[in-house]
């Protein structure tokens, strides 16, 4: 088996979260058989949808590749980064880390590309919409992309950051709303694009149209390490 990095603390309950996720799609039955991680939770790192929006003049891309250079350091393999929105500056951060970091976001275009989906709805934070990098990947996997109007966009926002970065119960009734709205306009599957997202769907039942960003992430983490579960090759 392969040693995982994780790059942590963005938020610090998606961390633990995938940290779950990653034991649950592990095909192990026993300790001795669970994959080999090493994680740093590192909240402190400047917020990214800020500094995408051009909010922050904080980059927080040189402290997530300091982060991923300790891993490499500590005997990490390959690295993790549950935080969509980081995903954006992937290519700044890989090319100072000497080890692969999984870009969860080519990983979602690609199983859903695998499922033959043609219509894809995204919720995600402004920086991840603003800068457009799940649109290029899914566009050139030929999917097409749904985005939530402006006031939709601003409930989406609301559940993530006054909910569930703040610790507050989900305003579900604005999570349905959005949800409605993005049906109509002919989405097959519904990403959850921003891993505080991720924490809506590990709390409360949703429809199985709805795609887990950080699940593909796992799910991908756990697949190169070498143990996937088979009951995980379809989410």
């Amino acid at each position: 088996m392969k040693t995982l990095g994780i790059i942590g603390g963005l938020g610090p309950m998606a961390t633990a979260y995938f940290m779950q996720l990653v034991i649950e799609m592990t095909d192990a039955a026993t300790d001795q058989e669970h994959i080999p991680m090493i994680i740093y939770n590192c909240p402190q790192i400047p917020d990214r949808t800020k500094y995408l929006l051009g909010l922050s003049a904080e980059n927080p891309a040189p402290q997530i590749a300091q982060c991923g250079c300790k891993l490499a350091a500590d005997g990490a393999e390959i690295a993790a980064i549950p935080c969509i929105t980081a995903h954006a500056m992937h290519e700044e951060i890989q090319g100072d880390v000497g080890i692969p970091i999984i870009h969860a976001i080519k990983e979602v275009a690609l199983y859903l590309k695998e499922k033959g989906i043609s219509k894809a709805a995204l919720e995600a934070t402004d920086g991840t919409v603003q800068v457009g990098v799940f649109q290029k990947e899914l566009e050139e996997a030929g999917i097409e992309v749904i985005l939530p109007s402006k006031e939709s966009q601003k409930k989406v926002m609301g559940i993530i950051y006054d909910n569930v970065k703040a610790g507050c119960k989900v305003d579900m009734q604005a999570f349905g709303e959005v949800e409605r709205e993005l049906l109509e306009k002919g989405a097959e599957v519904i990403i959850l694009g921003c891993t505080e997202l991720s924490m809506v769907k590990r709390d409360y039942e949703l429809q199985p149209y709805y795609l887990d960003a950080m699940e593909v992430l796992a799910r991908t983490a756990v697949k190169q390490c070498g143990r996937l579960r088979a009951k995980y090759d379809n989410l």
